[in-house]
């Protein structure tokens, strides 16, 4: 293999399927990311055997060729040369890669190239189109929700389900529940019902930038894996296996006090609790007051306290219509949810102190819904 590509491109292009390097190898060759011609490009591939990465480089090839060469090693080397001509060359016979870039000369031992897994690559003539943008907001809005322990594999991952215009993506850990909703201008002809694995929608959206157009996304025929198809990159992934929890009953259905309240108010205010909140399995008391007088703003107060560094109360102002409620959150929780709500202001819908509180952005739009269920602490 000889072949000549620019700096930042290759740099950009490992950063990309590093994501996919396995931390802890099984096999040697797992450690490594592979360099290939295709097309007249330079593709790089990685996987974990979960899961797989390719992206393609635009370069001159002057021979066909391919090697895997230690990633991180690579990516160090890479990352620190001058932004000039990269000129790569393969000696087969050592399995070595041959590398200068301005007064740069560097050679790396490689493991030849049979020796590495296949990543499949996607079919761009088949999948569900989704937009770029707005799908990598919806897993934003999800992922976070997911389990992170593998007590419960199931939870881990994220319920994917498309039936015709429709598109939702659920997730929850057991103490709280993220859906997001978006209708597709293209239907599906076949339902899909998947569970992808978190870290792999959480992978996506990193790699998903603002010239994407559309995501594509589609069922290899006969293997258990989701592919995702962008402009030039491929993301090929395992899925979870298991039945979903029945999630929908725990949505609460109806309310006693609707609280509404500006979104970044609300966020600074937590993260003013969970200084001191952290201390107290992060514990945090929100008491709703509505306006004495039937008049005016109503109010959120919310308390945290640490018995070695103190506490802190932070009052701030809301629109509350119905009863006063006092209840109590694990204030990360709500924090994480403040981060990707985007809007504004939000809806906390409450019913009593021991029931789940339904949060929604206030601006809802019809082809686009976002809701999120954060269930209560106990507290003496």
């Amino acid at each position: 293999m000889r072949v000549s590509v620019l700096q930042e491109n290759l740099h950009k292009g490992l950063s990309i399927v590093n994501r996919a390097v396995a931390a802890r190898p099984t096999l040697p060759v797992l450690a490594n990311v592979m360099l290939s011609t295709e097309d007249g490009r330079l593709k790089l591939s990685a996987t974990n055997l979960e899961l797989g990465i390719n992206t393609w480089v635009g370069a001159k090839v002057e021979q066909e060729g391919s090697i895997t060469i230690p990633a991180r090693l690579f990516n160090d080397l890479v990352s620190n040369l001058s932004p000039e001509r990269v000129d790569m060359e393969v000696d087969e016979r050592s399995q070595t890669l041959n590398l200068r870039c301005g007064g740069t000369v560097t050679n790396i031992k490689g493991i030849d190239a049979n020796e590495f897994p296949l990543v499949p690559e996607a079919d761009a003539n088949m999948g569900v189109a989704v937009p770029a943008a707005e799908f990598r907001q919806m897993i934003r809005q999800v992922v976070f929700a997911a389990a992170r322990d593998d007590n419960k594999p199931v939870l881990t991952g994220v319920k994917t389900k498309i039936e015709g215009h429709a598109l939702t993506l659920s997730a929850t850990d057991g103490y709280r529940l993220s859906e997001r909703r978006t209708a597709l201008e293209v239907g599906s002809p076949d339902a899909l019902d998947i569970i992808i694995p978190a870290r792999t929608l959480e992978e996506l959206a990193r790699v998903i930038d603002d010239s994407e157009e559309q995501v594509l996304i589609s069922i290899p025929e006969g293997r258990s894996q989701v592919m995702f198809h962008l402009r030039d990159v491929d993301v090929v992934s395992s899925l979870v296996d298991g039945t979903f929890p029945d999630y929908e009953r725990v949505i609460p259905k109806d309310h006693d006090t609707v609280t509404t309240v500006y979104s970044d108010e609300l966020l600074r205010a937590c993260k003013r609790s969970e200084v001191f909140a952290k201390d107290n399995a992060f514990t945090t008391r929100l008491i709703v007051n509505p306006p004495e007088d039937g008049m005016g703003p109503g109010e959120v107060r919310l308390r945290s306290q640490s018995n070695e560094k103190g506490d802190n109360e932070s009052m701030i102002d809301a629109s509350v219509d119905g009863n006063s409620i006092e209840i109590s959150f694990n204030i990360r929780y709500l924090i994480d949810l403040l981060n990707v709500i985007n809007d504004d202001q939000v809806i906390l819908r409450t019913k009593t102190s021991a029931d789940p509180c339904l949060v929604v952005p206030y601006h809802l739009d019809e082809n686009s819904q976002y809701i999120h269920v954060i269930m209560p602490m106990r507290t003496n």
